[in-house]
Protein backbone atom coordinates (compact mmCIF):
# COMPACT_ATOMS: atom_id res chain seq x y z
CA UNK A 1 0.00 0.00 0.00
CA UNK A 2 1.42 3.42 -0.90
CA UNK A 3 2.21 5.86 1.85
CA UNK A 4 -0.22 8.42 0.47
CA UNK A 5 -3.96 7.70 0.25
CA UNK A 6 -5.75 9.11 -2.81
CA UNK A 7 -8.12 11.28 -0.74
CA UNK A 8 -7.87 13.68 2.19
CA UNK A 9 -10.93 13.73 4.45
CA UNK A 10 -11.58 16.53 6.93
CA UNK A 11 -12.97 14.99 10.14
CA UNK A 12 -12.78 18.07 12.37
CA UNK A 13 -16.55 18.40 12.76
CA UNK A 14 -16.87 14.78 13.88
CA UNK A 15 -14.11 15.26 16.46
CA UNK A 16 -15.67 18.27 18.17
CA UNK A 17 -19.20 16.84 17.99
CA UNK A 18 -17.98 13.62 19.63
CA UNK A 19 -15.95 15.65 22.14
CA UNK A 20 -19.06 17.58 23.19
CA UNK A 21 -21.17 14.41 23.34
CA UNK A 22 -23.72 15.79 20.91
CA UNK A 23 -26.32 13.50 19.38
CA UNK A 24 -25.63 13.27 15.62
CA UNK A 25 -27.57 15.71 13.43
CA UNK A 26 -28.27 15.28 9.73
CA UNK A 27 -24.92 16.84 8.76
CA UNK A 28 -23.11 14.62 11.28
CA UNK A 29 -24.70 11.54 9.72
CA UNK A 30 -23.48 12.65 6.30
CA UNK A 31 -19.97 13.14 7.72
CA UNK A 32 -20.09 9.62 9.18
CA UNK A 33 -21.22 8.16 5.86
CA UNK A 34 -18.26 9.84 4.12
CA UNK A 35 -15.94 8.52 6.83
CA UNK A 36 -17.17 4.95 6.31
CA UNK A 37 -16.89 5.17 2.53
CA UNK A 38 -13.68 7.16 2.06
CA UNK A 39 -11.88 6.19 5.28
CA UNK A 40 -10.13 3.12 3.82
CA UNK A 41 -8.67 5.26 1.01
CA UNK A 42 -8.15 8.57 2.82
CA UNK A 43 -5.94 10.36 5.27
CA UNK A 44 -7.42 12.58 7.93
CA UNK A 45 -7.28 16.36 7.94
CA UNK A 46 -7.76 18.09 11.30
CA UNK A 47 -8.22 21.76 12.09
CA UNK A 48 -8.05 23.78 15.28
CA UNK A 49 -7.77 27.57 15.16
CA UNK A 50 -4.64 28.16 13.05
CA UNK A 51 -3.60 24.50 13.12
CA UNK A 52 -4.39 22.45 9.98
CA UNK A 53 -2.56 19.22 9.34
CA UNK A 54 -2.76 16.02 7.31
CA UNK A 55 -2.27 12.92 9.47
CA UNK A 56 -0.23 9.96 8.25
CA UNK A 57 -1.87 6.64 7.36
CA UNK A 58 -1.48 5.02 10.80
CA UNK A 59 -2.72 8.06 12.71
CA UNK A 60 -5.61 8.45 10.26
CA UNK A 61 -6.67 4.82 10.62
CA UNK A 62 -6.68 5.04 14.43
CA UNK A 63 -8.63 8.31 14.36
CA UNK A 64 -11.20 7.01 11.86
CA UNK A 65 -11.78 3.90 14.00
CA UNK A 66 -12.25 6.03 17.09
CA UNK A 67 -14.70 8.40 15.39
CA UNK A 68 -16.81 5.58 14.03
CA UNK A 69 -16.99 3.81 17.41
CA UNK A 70 -16.24 6.49 20.01
CA UNK A 71 -17.29 4.66 23.17
CA UNK A 72 -17.60 6.31 26.57
CA UNK A 73 -13.94 7.24 27.02
CA UNK A 74 -13.62 9.17 23.75
CA UNK A 75 -11.81 12.17 25.23
CA UNK A 76 -9.15 10.08 26.95
CA UNK A 77 -8.59 7.90 23.89
CA UNK A 78 -8.28 10.80 21.46
CA UNK A 79 -5.71 12.51 23.71
CA UNK A 80 -3.74 9.26 23.95
CA UNK A 81 -3.95 8.89 20.17
CA UNK A 82 -2.71 12.43 19.62
CA UNK A 83 0.29 11.79 21.88
CA UNK A 84 0.99 8.42 20.26
CA UNK A 85 1.13 9.93 16.79
CA UNK A 86 2.80 13.18 17.75
CA UNK A 87 4.72 14.29 14.69
CA UNK A 88 2.77 11.99 12.36
CA UNK A 89 1.44 14.77 10.21
CA UNK A 90 2.40 17.13 7.43
CA UNK A 91 1.15 20.34 5.88
CA UNK A 92 1.25 19.51 2.15
CA UNK A 93 -1.33 17.49 0.26
CA UNK A 94 0.65 16.45 -2.83
CA UNK A 95 -2.14 17.61 -5.13
CA UNK A 96 -4.76 15.23 -3.75
CA UNK A 97 -8.51 15.75 -3.49
CA UNK A 98 -9.45 17.27 -0.13
CA UNK A 99 -13.03 16.51 0.93
CA UNK A 100 -14.71 18.89 3.37
CA UNK A 101 -18.30 17.75 3.90
CA UNK A 102 -19.17 19.63 7.08
CA UNK A 103 -18.57 23.30 6.11
CA UNK A 104 -15.69 23.13 8.60
CA UNK A 105 -13.43 26.17 8.84
CA UNK A 106 -14.71 27.82 5.67
CA UNK A 107 -15.45 31.11 7.43
CA UNK A 108 -11.82 31.45 8.54
CA UNK A 109 -9.31 33.54 6.59
CA UNK A 110 -6.63 31.14 7.85
CA UNK A 111 -8.45 28.27 6.14
CA UNK A 112 -8.42 30.04 2.78
CA UNK A 113 -4.70 30.73 3.16
CA UNK A 114 -4.04 27.07 4.04
CA UNK A 115 -5.90 25.87 0.95
CA UNK A 116 -3.84 28.21 -1.25
CA UNK A 117 -0.53 26.84 0.07
CA UNK A 118 -1.29 23.22 1.03
CA UNK A 119 -1.26 21.74 -2.50
CA UNK A 120 -4.77 20.24 -2.25
CA UNK A 121 -7.76 20.14 -4.62
CA UNK A 122 -10.71 21.17 -2.41
CA UNK A 123 -14.13 19.65 -2.96
CA UNK A 124 -16.91 20.83 -0.65
CA UNK A 125 -20.30 19.33 0.09
CA UNK A 126 -22.76 22.22 0.50
CA UNK A 127 -25.76 21.34 2.67
CA UNK A 128 -27.79 24.55 2.40
CA UNK A 129 -27.69 28.33 2.22
CA UNK A 130 -30.43 28.81 4.81
CA UNK A 131 -28.55 31.39 6.95
CA UNK A 132 -28.27 33.51 3.78
CA UNK A 133 -31.74 32.92 2.30
CA UNK A 134 -33.60 32.84 5.64
CA UNK A 135 -31.46 34.72 8.20
CA UNK A 136 -34.47 35.37 10.44
CA UNK A 137 -34.42 31.74 11.52
CA UNK A 138 -30.72 31.56 12.43
CA UNK A 139 -28.48 32.68 15.25
CA UNK A 140 -27.32 36.27 15.25
CA UNK A 141 -24.28 36.66 13.02
CA UNK A 142 -24.80 33.33 11.27
CA UNK A 143 -25.77 34.97 7.95
CA UNK A 144 -22.45 36.81 7.82
CA UNK A 145 -20.52 33.71 8.85
CA UNK A 146 -22.24 31.51 6.26
CA UNK A 147 -21.71 34.09 3.53
CA UNK A 148 -17.98 33.87 4.29
CA UNK A 149 -18.18 30.07 4.07
CA UNK A 150 -19.87 30.13 0.70
CA UNK A 151 -17.55 32.78 -0.71
CA UNK A 152 -14.56 30.69 0.39
CA UNK A 153 -16.10 27.62 -1.23
CA UNK A 154 -16.74 29.45 -4.49
CA UNK A 155 -13.26 31.01 -4.60
CA UNK A 156 -11.23 27.91 -3.71
CA UNK A 157 -13.26 24.88 -4.80
CA UNK A 158 -12.13 22.51 -7.49
CA UNK A 159 -15.70 21.26 -7.31
CA UNK A 160 -18.87 21.38 -5.22
CA UNK A 161 -21.22 18.56 -4.26
CA UNK A 162 -24.80 19.63 -3.58
CA UNK A 163 -27.11 17.44 -1.51
CA UNK A 164 -29.84 18.50 -3.94
CA UNK A 165 -30.25 20.50 -7.12
CA UNK A 166 -32.23 23.01 -5.05
CA UNK A 167 -29.13 23.66 -2.93
CA UNK A 168 -26.95 24.09 -6.01
CA UNK A 169 -29.50 26.50 -7.48
CA UNK A 170 -29.32 28.59 -4.28
CA UNK A 171 -25.51 28.53 -4.47
CA UNK A 172 -25.54 29.60 -8.13
CA UNK A 173 -27.82 32.55 -7.30
CA UNK A 174 -25.50 33.53 -4.44
CA UNK A 175 -22.48 33.28 -6.75
CA UNK A 176 -24.15 35.55 -9.28
CA UNK A 177 -24.97 38.15 -6.65
CA UNK A 178 -21.39 38.04 -5.36
CA UNK A 179 -19.89 38.20 -8.84
CA UNK A 180 -18.10 34.89 -8.33
CA UNK A 181 -17.60 31.91 -10.62
CA UNK A 182 -19.71 28.81 -10.01
CA UNK A 183 -17.27 25.87 -9.87
CA UNK A 184 -17.98 22.45 -11.40
CA UNK A 185 -20.83 20.91 -9.41
CA UNK A 186 -22.87 17.75 -9.04
CA UNK A 187 -26.17 17.16 -7.25
CA UNK A 188 -26.04 13.87 -5.35
CA UNK A 189 -29.00 12.99 -3.16
CA UNK A 190 -28.06 11.73 0.27
CA UNK A 191 -28.36 8.10 1.20
CA UNK A 192 -30.55 6.85 4.00
CA UNK A 193 -29.79 4.18 6.55
CA UNK A 194 -32.57 1.70 7.27
CA UNK A 195 -34.01 2.19 10.73
CA UNK A 196 -34.42 -0.94 12.88
CA UNK A 197 -38.18 -1.51 13.02
CA UNK A 198 -39.58 -4.40 15.01
CA UNK A 199 -41.75 -6.70 12.90
CA UNK A 200 -44.48 -6.96 15.54
CA UNK A 201 -45.58 -3.69 17.09
CA UNK A 202 -48.55 -2.95 19.29
CA UNK A 203 -50.68 -0.31 17.56
CA UNK A 204 -51.07 2.95 19.52
CA UNK A 205 -54.34 3.45 21.37
CA UNK A 206 -54.87 6.78 19.61
CA UNK A 207 -53.53 8.43 16.45
CA UNK A 208 -49.94 9.63 16.62
CA UNK A 209 -48.16 12.23 14.48
CA UNK A 210 -44.40 12.74 14.54
CA UNK A 211 -42.24 15.79 13.78
CA UNK A 212 -38.53 15.00 13.63
CA UNK A 213 -35.53 17.34 13.75
CA UNK A 214 -33.85 20.05 15.79
CA UNK A 215 -36.38 22.37 17.42
CA UNK A 216 -35.59 25.70 15.77
CA UNK A 217 -37.55 28.58 14.29
CA UNK A 218 -37.49 27.50 10.66
CA UNK A 219 -38.93 24.08 11.52
CA UNK A 220 -42.25 25.77 12.32
CA UNK A 221 -43.10 23.90 15.52
CA UNK A 222 -45.01 27.00 16.61
CA UNK A 223 -47.70 26.34 14.02
CA UNK A 224 -48.11 22.76 15.20
CA UNK A 225 -48.45 23.89 18.83
CA UNK A 226 -51.12 26.38 17.77
CA UNK A 227 -53.00 23.63 15.94
CA UNK A 228 -52.77 21.21 18.85
CA UNK A 229 -53.93 23.87 21.31
CA UNK A 230 -57.09 24.31 19.24
CA UNK A 231 -57.58 20.58 18.88
CA UNK A 232 -57.15 20.00 22.62
CA UNK A 233 -59.75 22.67 23.38
CA UNK A 234 -62.17 21.10 20.91
CA UNK A 235 -61.54 17.36 21.27
CA UNK A 236 -60.18 16.98 24.79
CA UNK A 237 -58.85 13.48 25.46
CA UNK A 238 -59.73 12.38 21.92
CA UNK A 239 -57.03 14.60 20.40
CA UNK A 240 -54.25 12.84 18.45
CA UNK A 241 -50.86 12.72 20.13
CA UNK A 242 -47.93 14.75 18.74
CA UNK A 243 -44.40 13.48 19.29
CA UNK A 244 -41.71 16.15 18.88
CA UNK A 245 -38.42 14.31 18.46
CA UNK A 246 -35.24 16.38 18.41
CA UNK A 247 -32.78 18.45 20.40
CA UNK A 248 -33.54 22.05 21.26
CA UNK A 249 -31.85 24.53 18.98
CA UNK A 250 -32.24 28.27 18.47
CA UNK A 251 -34.70 31.04 17.57
CA UNK A 252 -37.56 29.06 19.12
CA UNK A 253 -37.84 30.44 22.65
CA UNK A 254 -41.63 30.75 22.47
CA UNK A 255 -41.84 27.07 21.53
CA UNK A 256 -39.59 26.09 24.43
CA UNK A 257 -41.71 28.19 26.80
CA UNK A 258 -44.93 26.55 25.69
CA UNK A 259 -43.46 23.08 25.99
CA UNK A 260 -42.14 23.85 29.48
CA UNK A 261 -45.00 25.87 30.95
CA UNK A 262 -48.32 24.90 29.37
CA UNK A 263 -49.61 21.99 31.41
CA UNK A 264 -52.66 21.51 29.16
CA UNK A 265 -50.30 20.22 26.45
CA UNK A 266 -49.08 17.48 28.76
CA UNK A 267 -49.86 13.97 27.58
CA UNK A 268 -51.07 15.22 24.20
CA UNK A 269 -47.71 16.63 23.08
CA UNK A 270 -44.57 14.73 24.05
CA UNK A 271 -41.05 16.12 23.56
CA UNK A 272 -38.26 13.55 23.17
CA UNK A 273 -34.81 15.12 23.04
CA UNK A 274 -33.04 11.76 22.74
CA UNK A 275 -34.10 8.29 21.71
CA UNK A 276 -32.39 5.25 20.26
CA UNK A 277 -32.61 4.40 16.57
CA UNK A 278 -34.95 1.54 17.42
CA UNK A 279 -37.22 3.81 19.47
CA UNK A 280 -37.18 6.43 16.72
CA UNK A 281 -38.09 3.85 14.10
CA UNK A 282 -40.93 2.59 16.28
CA UNK A 283 -42.38 6.06 16.74
CA UNK A 284 -42.23 6.87 13.02
CA UNK A 285 -43.62 3.50 12.00
CA UNK A 286 -46.59 3.97 14.36
CA UNK A 287 -47.43 7.44 13.09
CA UNK A 288 -50.41 8.35 10.97
CA UNK A 289 -47.98 10.70 9.24
CA UNK A 290 -44.66 12.46 9.60
CA UNK A 291 -45.23 16.22 9.75
CA UNK A 292 -42.58 18.41 8.09
CA UNK A 293 -43.81 22.06 8.11
CA UNK A 294 -40.41 23.75 7.66
CA UNK A 295 -40.03 27.15 6.04
CA UNK A 296 -36.77 26.08 4.38
CA UNK A 297 -34.61 22.96 4.01
CA UNK A 298 -31.49 22.00 2.11
CA UNK A 299 -32.60 18.38 1.87
CA UNK A 300 -35.04 16.45 4.08
CA UNK A 301 -33.74 13.17 5.50
CA UNK A 302 -36.76 12.61 7.80
CA UNK A 303 -39.07 12.85 4.80
CA UNK A 304 -37.09 10.29 2.82
CA UNK A 305 -36.73 7.99 5.83
CA UNK A 306 -40.46 8.06 6.59
CA UNK A 307 -41.46 7.36 2.99
CA UNK A 308 -38.86 4.58 2.86
CA UNK A 309 -40.63 2.97 5.83
CA UNK A 310 -44.00 3.31 4.13
CA UNK A 311 -45.18 6.11 6.42
CA UNK A 312 -47.17 9.01 4.88
CA UNK A 313 -45.76 12.54 4.98
CA UNK A 314 -47.47 15.92 5.19
CA UNK A 315 -44.83 18.48 4.21
CA UNK A 316 -44.27 22.09 3.30
CA UNK A 317 -44.45 22.86 -0.39
CA UNK A 318 -40.70 23.32 -0.91
CA UNK A 319 -38.88 22.77 -4.19
CA UNK A 320 -36.35 20.45 -2.55
CA UNK A 321 -39.12 18.22 -1.18
CA UNK A 322 -40.73 17.94 -4.61
CA UNK A 323 -37.28 17.17 -6.06
CA UNK A 324 -36.54 14.26 -3.73
CA UNK A 325 -40.05 12.91 -3.11
CA UNK A 326 -41.98 13.80 -6.25
CA UNK A 327 -45.79 13.62 -5.98
CA UNK A 328 -45.90 11.20 -3.04
CA UNK A 329 -46.39 13.48 0.04
CA UNK A 330 -49.17 15.95 0.66
CA UNK A 331 -47.71 19.45 0.17
CA UNK A 332 -49.09 22.48 2.02
CA UNK A 333 -47.98 26.05 2.57
CA UNK A 334 -46.11 26.40 5.89
CA UNK A 335 -48.21 29.53 6.49
CA UNK A 336 -51.62 27.87 6.06
CA UNK A 337 -52.32 26.44 9.50
CA UNK A 338 -55.97 25.80 8.64
CA UNK A 339 -54.95 23.51 5.78
CA UNK A 340 -52.52 21.69 8.09
CA UNK A 341 -55.18 21.26 10.76
CA UNK A 342 -57.63 19.87 8.20
CA UNK A 343 -55.04 17.42 6.84
CA UNK A 344 -54.03 16.26 10.33
CA UNK A 345 -57.63 15.54 11.29
CA UNK A 346 -58.18 13.76 7.99
CA UNK A 347 -55.10 11.55 8.41
CA UNK A 348 -56.10 10.78 12.00
CA UNK A 349 -59.24 9.11 10.66
CA UNK A 350 -58.69 5.34 10.18
CA UNK A 351 -60.92 5.51 7.09
CA UNK A 352 -59.11 8.49 5.51
CA UNK A 353 -59.24 8.23 1.68
CA UNK A 354 -56.43 10.80 1.37
CA UNK A 355 -54.10 8.75 3.58
CA UNK A 356 -55.00 5.57 1.72
CA UNK A 357 -54.20 7.31 -1.55
CA UNK A 358 -50.77 8.37 -0.28
CA UNK A 359 -50.08 4.85 0.95
CA UNK A 360 -50.74 3.71 -2.58
CA UNK A 361 -48.38 6.37 -3.99
CA UNK A 362 -45.65 5.35 -1.53
CA UNK A 363 -45.40 1.95 -3.22
CA UNK A 364 -43.58 3.62 -6.12
CA UNK A 365 -41.13 5.54 -3.89
CA UNK A 366 -37.51 4.39 -3.82
CA UNK A 367 -35.10 6.03 -1.40
CA UNK A 368 -31.52 6.56 -2.54
CA UNK A 369 -28.91 4.55 -0.69
CA UNK A 370 -25.38 5.68 0.10
CA UNK A 371 -23.86 3.49 -2.58
CA UNK A 372 -25.83 5.37 -5.23
CA UNK A 373 -24.65 8.66 -3.72
CA UNK A 374 -20.99 7.66 -3.73
CA UNK A 375 -21.14 6.08 -7.18
CA UNK A 376 -22.36 9.42 -8.51
CA UNK A 377 -19.85 11.45 -6.50
CA UNK A 378 -16.79 9.35 -7.40
CA UNK A 379 -17.71 9.17 -11.09
CA UNK A 380 -17.91 12.97 -11.05
CA UNK A 381 -14.69 13.38 -9.04
CA UNK A 382 -12.80 11.52 -11.76
CA UNK A 383 -13.91 14.16 -14.28
CA UNK A 384 -12.27 16.98 -12.33
CA UNK A 385 -8.75 15.98 -13.31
Amino acid sequence: MPDDAPYLLDVTRLIWRRWKGRHPTGIDRVCLAYLRHFGPKAQAVVQHDGFRRILDRDASRDLFDLLEKPGRDFKRRIVIGALKHLGGYRAKGAGRTYLNVGHTGLNSARFARWVSTADVKPVYLVHDLIPITHPQFCREGEACKHSKRMRTALRTAGGVIGNSQATLDDLARFAEVQGLRMPPAVAAWLGTDSLPVRTHRRPPNRPIFVVLGTIEGRKNHQMLLNIWSRLIARLGSDVPRLLIIGQRGWEAESVFHRLDEHEKLGGHIVELSHCSDEELAGHVASARALLFPSFSEGYGLPLVEALGMGVPVIASDLSVFREIAGPVPVYLSPLDDQAWEKAILDYANPESPARAAQLDRIKSFRAHDWQQHFDRVETWLHTLG
